[in-house]
């Protein structure tokens, strides 16, 4: 029974693709037709249309100084910039390593005070842990007492239950 419905929703879907397709290119199929065979009631084709639009504006009209696109002083007005320019290529390389160094220094900072830290929390979870380990002996040993006094009351419970039998005792 799967079969045959995969097969019916395999052919539902075919159908509703090519009706989706009709429905979005048959128009203009439609009116390529309709313009092609002369179906519209003219047999003589539209008139060329008038415009009297101006001609585009030019770049030079709209920003005159966009025009020198030469930037062979860029930045010469501004000092900072042209002694930073005047620097040496090897002195900028010592620059930016110092500066990564100092990225390092930030990073290893960090990294210390994080590891720091963990240890402090590490620390702290041992001794919590030796606690309850602590305890957990504690426990077990008064449990084994208690267990060892109950087989001792059971055994002394089980000698007087005996010896009252012996004696006439009916029990319960």
């Amino acid at each position: 029974m799967s079969r045959r419905s995969g097969a019916c929703l395999r052919w539902c879907l075919v159908i509703f693709a090519i009706v989706s397709s009709l429905a979005v290119c048959g128009p203009a199929i439609y009116w390529k037709f309709k313009k092609g065979m002369g179906l519209g009631g003219s047999s003589s084709p539209c008139p060329p249309c008038i415009c009297d639009c101006p001609p585009p504006l030019s770049l030079l009209k709209i920003a005159p100084g966009l025009a020198n696109l030469s930037v062979t002083d860029c930045g010469g007005n501004d000092p900072e910039l042209k002694q930073e320019m005047e620097k040496q290529f090897v002195d900028l390389l010592t620059e930016e390593l110092k500066l990564q160094e100092a990225v390092v220094e930030e990073h290893n900072r960090h990294m210390n005070i994080t590891l720091a830290e963990a240890k402090r929390v590490a620390s702290q979870y041992q001794k919590e842990a030796e606690k309850c380990n602590a305890a957990t002996e504690t426990c077990e040993e008064a449990r084994e007492r208690a267990v060892a006094l109950l087989t001792k009351e059971k055994k002394a419970t089980s000698l007087w239950e005996r010896r009252a039998r012996q004696l006439g005792w009916g029990g319960e």
